[in-house]
């Protein structure tokens, strides 16, 4: 007589369908034209490159604080993240990577990357405020991104050829191989 899964197994197949489901949605193409590339990127259609592991965690970490409230400053999602808190705290939850500082300071460090190179887990920069890396947020693939927008109040996802943030785009960049 066969026995019952295990209630770890049962968990370890969800969370493992889970995955490829989230994965396979990053790798669909939008059904709409591209309004505008991003700057230095080619007209076509750039396919995604594969992300490294952490890249991947850092990606699904983001996707996970989805609707989380806008706070000025903020550190956490339970008191409410900015673009840079979040960054913060999703590189040390979910890579156990310490990334502090605003915006800016953040863009100091990493590895600059040509846009055409993003993969799941790079950073993206935007001056959105006059100010050059005012915001910061993370690249999830096929042109989209997660951020913390003061504007809309809560974490969510954004195209990297909206045309807001497509003029105001500024650097990729990356702490992973």
């Amino acid at each position: 007589m066969a026995s019952a899964p295990s209630p770890r197994s049962t968990l370890a197949a969800v969370a493992a369908l889970a995955t490829a489901l989230v994965l396979a949605a990053c790798g669909t193409a939008p059904t709409a034209p591209p309004i505008e590339r991003l700057p230095g990127a080619p007209q076509s259609q750039v396919p995604s490159l594969p992300a490294s592991e952490n890249g991947n965690e850092v990606a699904l970490y983001a996707l996970s604080l989805i609707d989380t409230g806008y706070r000025f400053g903020g550190k956490n999602p339970s008191a409410g993240l900015d673009c840079s808190g979040m960054v913060s705290y999703i590189f040390g939850q979910a890579a156990n990577y310490r990334i502090s500082g605003s915006a800016a300071d953040i863009a100091r460090r990493g590895r600059q990357i040509d846009p055409s190179q993003l993969r799941a887990g790079d950073l993206v920069f935007f001056n959105t405020m006059n100010k050059p890396f005012s915001h910061v947020g993370i690249y999830l693939g096929d042109g989209r991104f997660v951020h913390a927008p003061s504007t809309n109040g809560k974490v969510h996802i954004t195209r990297m050829d909206n045309p807001y943030f497509a003029t105001r785009f500024e650097m990729a960049r990356t702490y992973f191989n």
